[in-house]
Parts: structure tokens; C-alpha cells; sequence
């Protein structure tokens, strides 16, 4: 009993500063310590011993041992067997969603002679998809940061299957198709596309472009694939089996990223959706102004490319799918090499503006394209233009991120601000191109064109207001 008195006692008198000292002593000797404390307190409490004198130090003690169970987060592998497997299983779930929407130029010259409907109304059905990958990523891209990875492409995956399947049953049905191909197709691809990025962008630094450059070249491996179905098969078993086996190449691309994916950061609960003090930055506003001017006209060739070529150049309709299929093939070195350049020597941003420079100049020079060999180099320069900017815009937008557990929130923000451009830009082109005499494309092609240098212009402001003027600054 006076051992129990004693200890009852030394617990009362023993002061705050000796109390942390013994607290901070290691995250597991705190809860020890903080359970013996409550034992003392009760002790302390039937003996009539003052409980006021200990709940400081019961205060400090809970405090430093919450702070103990805090989850390190260490440094990204930037390698490893694990961090490569991700990147394989996000370059088929991106061949999925970016793969089938870029190869929207198949189906839109199909459209043109089934569907009753202007060029125009039918290039909403692709704007619409691609407007809706981005729009949704402020959504996902927080959720991601959250937790909800497995949730999210899971479900997208879901809706993008689903989307394709309805789409086999609406071949005439121009609502329909808008409904199915573009906003449940759309819905799916958003929910899988940031998270994807974003988890790649969690596992690597120094190769951190490198890798989601390769993960971006699924959508050259989607690109290929599906316009080449369309092409082999919609002659021959018609469009509802061509879609539905689409469909089928979709749950295989989807499958292994659903099933073995893993994120690698702990969830971050708390936090906005949308992070405002990064407009604060100008090197951020700049970025992501410029690139909506960027994407406003970026897809308007792919779209309407099979269309020139048959309109104005003649060509039949295998001879236009395979026009896209070359302007897609270009991407694979596009994608991949201008992004180990932006790790290994000079930098995303500073990677990204030449090449938005060529596609601009691209685009005027497809005025002066008449003939099939114009063409097909106008498909190749422009393809090889438009693939780096396409692998190089995620990549920039995790560079201008210093949290990575941010990264989600900030990469949702930017797709949200160009999926504005890409839902106006392909349907404005068809009203230019309209408004034009006999349909000729030079009112749409001058706008693409001025709408791609203007971007570049703001891209350069933001390498100015990240490093000045400094010439071999990495950026």
C-alpha cells in the first residue's frame, strides 16, 4: 500500500517538463506511458489526489503519441519491379479510355453516312467524350487522393464497357449514340484517367516524365487497335458486332489494372476539391491558360482528317482510316522520347513548347495540302506534334506540383480547365468549316492554327514567371 501511495504521489507531483521528456522517448514507449498515466489517474482519483495537476500532461502525452501513429511517407522508388508493373497495367487501362476516343476520327466518318446530322452535331459526340475525361478528373483526381483509387477505375472501367455496349444497339439513333458513346463512355474514362496519371506520378521522381510518357503511348496502343476493327470488320459483320468486340478488347485492357494495381501514398481525407491558391502561381495559370488553347484545336485534326481526305482529296473510305491510323502510329517515339529528353536534359515545359510550336505551324501548312503524299506527311509531322504535347501535359502538371499528395487535386484542376476547350473546339471547326465556301476547311484550319501559337506564347510566360530568363534553366 505505500508503494502504491508513493508511486500515486510521484505521479501527481511529477512536472510537465519531466513528463515530455519521458514522452518523447519513442512513438512506442508514449502509449505505454499514456496507458501506466491512466492507471495513475484512477489510482490517483480514489486516493483524493487533485485531478487537475495531470491533464496537461495526459493532454501532451495523447498529443506526441497520435503524432507516433502518423504513416511515414517515404521518397518514390523512381524503379523497381513493382513501380514498373504499375506502369504497364496503366498503359492498357490509358489504351482503354484515350485509345478508343482518339480513334473517334473511324467512327466519325462513318457517322457521316448513316447519322442524319451535320459534321458539326456529329463531332459533339467526340467532344462530349473527351470534354468529360478531363471535366470529371477534379472529381476522381481528389478521390484518388483520398483513397478511392480501386473504387474509381472499377467503376469507370464498368461504364466504359457499358457505354460501348449500348452503343452497338444505337447505330442510327444520333441521341442515343451521344448518350452512350459520349457521356457513358465519357463518364468511365474520367474516372480512370486521373487517378492513373496520378499514380504513376507517385511512384517515380527523376524518371517521373519517362514513365508517363509510356503510359500515355497506350493510347497509341488503343489508337491502332480499334480504328483497325472498325476498318477489318464494320464492312463485313456490320457495326453492332464490331462495337461489341471493341467492347471485349475494353474489359481485357481494364482487367489487370483493376485486379493488381496498387496506390503507394497513404490517403490524405481531408482537403479541397479544387485548390485555389495554386492560381496564385503564376507559373500554373499561365501553364494551364496556355494549354487550354492547346487542346481547344488539338483535336480537330483527328476528327476531321478521314472527312479532308475524302471530301477534298478523294481518298475512299480504307484509304481515310488508315490517313488516321499513321497520324496515331507517329505517337509511339512521340510520346516516349521528347519525355526521357524533359527527365534526362531540359525539363517538361521547356520539352512542350516546341512542339506545340509544330503543331501550329502544321496547321497552316495543311492549307497547302491537295494530294494523297501531302497528306500523309501533313498526318505524320502533325501526329508526331500532337503526340508530344498529348504525353508531356500530365507530365508538366505533376512537375508544377511540389506535394504529391496534391497531386491528384492538381492534375483534376487542369484536365477540368482544357475540357472546356476540348467540348467547344472539333464542333466549332465543323461550323467553320461549314461557313466556308463549298466546305473547304481554310476558316477552320486558320483557327486552329492561331489557337496553337497563342498557346505556345502563354507556355513561354510560364517558363518566364518558373526561371526568368535564364537559357539553361531546367524546367
Amino acid at each position: 500500500m505505500a508503494d502504491e501511495k508513493s508511486a500515486g504521489l510521484y505521479a501527481a507531483t511529477e512536472t510537465p517538463k519531466e513528463k515530455e521528456e519521458d514522452a518523447c522517448s519513442g512513438g512506442e514507449d508514449v502509449e505505454l506511458e499514456d496507458e501506466s498515466v491512466g492507471e495513475r489517474d484512477l489510482s490517483a482519483m480514489e486516493k483524493g489526489v487533485s485531478e487537475p495537476v495531470l491533464e496537461p500532461t495526459n493532454s501532451l502525452i495523447r498529443t506526441l503519441t497520435m503524432r507516433s501513429r502518423v504513416p511515414s511517407v517515404s521518397p518514390p522508388p523512381d524503379g523497381g519491379t513493382k513501380a514498373w508493373l504499375q506502369v504497364l497495367f496503366s498503359h492498357f487501362i490509358v489504351a482503354s479510355c484515350w485509345g478508343f476516343i482518339i480513334s473517334f476520327g473511324a467512327f466519325q466518318t462513318h457517322y457521316a453516312s448513316t447519322l442524319p446530322a451535320t459534321s458539326s452535331e456529329i463531332s459533339w459526340i467526340g467532344s462530349i467524350q473527351t470534354t468529360l475525361l478531363f471535366l470529371v478528373g477534379v472529381f476522381s483526381g481528389r478521390s484518388m487522393d483520398a483513397g478511392y483509387y480501386h473504387l474509381l477505375i472499377t467503376v469507370g472501367a464498368f461504364l466504359q464497357i457499358f457505354g460501348v455496349m449500348m452503343m452497338s444497339l444505337a447505330e442510327q439513333h444520333y441521341y442515343a449514340l451521344l448518350l452512350s458513346q459520349g457521356v457513358c463512355f465519357g463518364i468511365g474514362a474520367g474516372l480512370v484517367f486521373t487517378p492513373t496519371m496520378t499514380l504513376i506520378s507517385t511512384y517515380f521522381s527523376s524518371r517521373r516524365a519517362t514513365a508517363i510518357g509510356i503510359v500515355a503511348t497506350g493510347s497509341v496502343t488503343g489508337g491502332l487497335i480499334f480504328p483497325s476493327i472498325v476498318r477489318q470488320l464494320l464492312p463485313s459483320i456490320g457495326f453492332p458486332w464490331t462495337t461489341r468486340i471493341i467492347g471485349f478488347f475494353l474489359l481485357a485492357f481494364n482487367l489487370p489494372g483493376v485486379l493488381f494495381a496498387r496506390t503507394r501514398l497513404p490517403p490524405r481525407r481531408s482537403g479541397p476539391v479544387v485548390e485555389w491558391a495554386a492560381f496564385s502561381e503564376l507559373p500554373y495559370t499561365f501553364f494551364v491558360a496556355g494549354m487550354f488553347f492547346v487542346f481547344w484545336s488539338i483535336y480537330f485534326a483527328f476528327y476531321y482528317v478521314g472527312n479532308f481526305s475524302r471530301s477534298i482529296i478523294h481518298l475512299g473510305y480504307t484509304d481515310s482510316i488508315n490517313l488516321l491510323l499513321v497520324m496515331i502510329a507517329v505517337g509511339v517515339p512521340g510520346r516516349i522520347i521528347p519525355n526521357y529528353v524533359a527527365d534526362r536534359y531540359v525539363g517538361p515545359v521547356q520539352t512542350l513548347i516546341p512542339f506545340v510550336a509544330l503543331a501550329g505551324i502544321m496547321f497552316f501548312a495543311w492549307i497547302g495540302v491537295h494530294d494523297e503524299g501531302s497528306e500523309y506527311v501533313f498526318a505524320c509531322l502533325y501526329g508526331t506534334g500532337s503526340a508530344g504535347i498529348q504525353s508531356l501535359f500530365p507530365a508538366t502538371l505533376s512537375s508544377l506540383t511540389t506535394d504529391m499528395k496534391k497531386a491528384g487535386t492538381r492534375m483534376g484542376m487542369g484536365f477540368t480547365i482544357v475540357s472546356m476547350a476540348c467540348l467547344t473546339g472539333p464542333p466549332l471547326a465543323g461550323a467553320l468549316i461549314q461557313a466556308n465556301k463549298d466546305g473547304q476547311y481554310l476558316y477552320a484550319q486558320i483557327w486552329a492554327g492561331c489557337s496553337m501559337l497563342l498557346g505556345v506564347s502563354l507556355l513561354c510566360a510560364a517558363r518566364v514567371a518558373k526561371v526568368g530568363r535564364a537559357v539553361r534553366r531546367k524546367v
